[in-house]
This record gives structure tokens, C-alpha cells and sequence, in this order.
């Protein structure tokens, strides 16, 4: 081999091993950006979550003890892993027929075993069928649906709650005498009020016009931003009408058709929790299926028109 070959075939050689290295040092040079990149999105969801308040969810229309609210109850505790939360809004029908506090453990301690054991706080309300049994005095007392009376109201962080009774035998005169006084004392930024019976419904029961000309003032006047219910076996929620939100989750173990309205934001008869990430000024819900995916998103803010 002459001379000029043997330095022909080394320079080539150096060429490929040039070309190679610096091809691998292509590679591990995005890949290092492509992690400074994961790392810096991770960092920024990390960031929003420092802000977040308060995380709790809501459901409604469960206690049956059967497939449907097991189901929901397992997508819930799905969630609870990814996103801790420790509150839990029972918006009424917690005992099926016939609010019978016999059942407790079949149609609550059971089917939410897993959440009660990791210290999840349920607030409970009484619907229709939890007055067929005494007036549904033994569910007010019963320890697990932490109520205070029959109407009441509790804070979280920046968050007032304020749950109803919302039955056609409720004290209404002094029921009502007591919200307007509360939200009027009230100095959370953040106020949630939750009952059985829907206010506005696309659903089978329908909006309640006594309900809208009863509630809607109180909750403008007072910065409601956020009505939580159920009774009808279906989620749906609303824009914001006059500065409040309305959604149902009565679909935690039974559905039922909804149709939509002029003001609904999502309705769907998929059985169903929804969860509440509380921010300074903002509240972002997701509506969770028995699948574990999130099926509707909304913001709901601080103030809004």
C-alpha cells in the first residue's frame, strides 16, 4: 500500500470517529436539554401547586351500597392518590331508601373505607330521602357526616362552606334568616354554599323558580361563587350566572338523563365525582368519571360578571 492510500484510509478514519463523537455529543446534549426542559416544567407545576389553597370534592346521591357508588368510590380513591385531598362535600341522599342510620356501614363506612382511613373529612347535608327516618335527626348526629345541624357552616383555609337543608319541611324562616346574617359576616374571599335540591337543573326535576328568586339575590349580593348539589342523578355544570356557579354531582352511584340549557356550561349522565383545586383567585374543577378521567374542566373566579 502506497503512502497516499495509508493517509487516505487514516484520515478517513479520524473522520468517522470525528463524526461519531460528535454525534454522540449531539444526542447527549439534547437529551440533557430535553431534562432541563421536564425539569422545568415539573418545577412550574410545582409552583402553581405551592398556591393551591385548598383541594376538596363533592358528590351526591349515594348511598345505595351497590356497584355504581363502589365504582365511584374506587375512582375517588384513585384520585386521592395522585391529588391528596382531605374534605369531601356529601350533598344529600346519603342513605338510601329511607334514611335509615342502620345502613351507615352499608352505604358510607364500607364503600368509603379507604378514604375515612386516611383522616378524609366528610361535611354532609340531608336530601329527600335521609328525612323518610325521624327527619333524618339520626344522620345530623351520626359523627361521620360531621354536621353541626341541620344548617351550618365551617372554614377551611380561605374557604366558608355553608351547607343547607334544602327539604320542603325545612325551618326556612330561620334557615334563611341565618345565611343572610352568616354571608354577611363572612370575611372569606371564598364562599361555597351546597344543599340537596338543585337551584338551576337541566335535568329531570328542572330549575327551581321559588329557589332562583330565593337564593339567587342572597348569593349576588353576598359574593356566592359556587353552589354545590344534587338530587338529580346526573353532573352538569353552569357558566356563571350573575357572578355564581351551580353544579351537580348526584351521579355518585346512580344516573339518570340531563339534557343542556342556554347557560350550561357541561351536563352528562356518567356516573361521577367532581374535584375543586381552591387558588387565590381562581377555583379549577374537573369532573372525574369511573374510568379516573377528567371529563370537564372549568374555572370559576374570584369575581366574576
Amino acid at each position: 500500500m502506497n503512502l497516499k492510500r495509508r493517509q487516505f484510509l487514516f484520515l478517513s478514519s479520524l473522520s468517522a470517529i470525528g463524526t461519531g463523537f460528535f454525534g454522540w455529543m449531539l444526542v447527549r446534549q439534547n437529551h440533557q436539554s430535553a431534562e432541563i426542559t421536564d425539569s422545568t416544567t415539573a418545577i412550574a407545576a410545582n409552583s402553581a401547586k405551592k398556591d393551591l389553597l385548598l383541594r376538596f370534592v363533592s358528590v351526591a346521591d349515594t348511598g345505595t351500597g351497590a356497584k355504581g357508588q363502589y365504582a365511584v368510590a374506587g375512582a375517588m380513591n384513585a384520585y386521592h392518590k395522585q391529588n391528596p385531598y382531605d374534605l369531601v362535600v356529601l350533598a344529600g341522599d346519603n342513605i338510601y331508601n329511607n334514611g335509615e342510620i342502620e345502613k351507615i356501614g352499608e352505604v358510607f363506612e364500607r364503600p368509603y373505607q379507604a378514604l375515612l382511613k386516611l383522616g378524609v373529612k366528610f361535611q354532609a347535608c340531608l336530601g329527600n330521602h335521609d328525612i323518610r327516618t325521624a327527619n333524618g335527626d339520626q344522620q345530623v348526629k351520626y359523627a361521620g357526616f360531621n354536621m353541626k345541624g341541620r344548617y351550618y357552616t365551617f372554614k377551611r383555609n380561605q374557604v366558608q362552606f355553608f351547607a343547607l337543608d334544602t327539604n320542603s319541611n325545612a325551618d326556612w324562616k330561620n334557615q334563611l334568616s341565618w345565611l343572610q346574617k352568616e354571608l354577611s359576616l363572612s370575611k372569606a374571599p371564598w364562599k361555597v354554599v351546597f344543599g340537596h335540591h338543585p337551584i338551576y337543573s337541566s335535568g329531570q326535576y328542572g330549575s327551581n323558580p321559588d329557589f332562583i328568586k330565593t337564593f339567587a339575590p342572597l348569593f349576588q349580593k353576598y359574593g356566592v361563587q359556587l353552589y354545590i348539589n344534587g338530587h338529580e342523578h346526573s353532573y352538569e355544570r353552569t357558566r356563571a350566572i350573575d357572578g355564581t356557579t351551580y353544579l351537580i354531582c348526584g351521579a355518585g352511584a346512580g344516573n339518570r338523563p340531563v339534557g343542556r340549557s342556554e347557560w350550561t356550561e357541561y351536563s352528562t349522565s356518567d356516573l361521577s365525582f367532581a374535584s375543586y383545586e381552591v387558588y387565590k383567585d381562581r377555583i379549577e374543577v374537573s369532573a372525574i368519571a369511573t374510568d379516573k378521567r377528567i371529563f370537564d374542566k372549568g374555572i370559576i373566579q374570584l369575581k366574576s360578571a
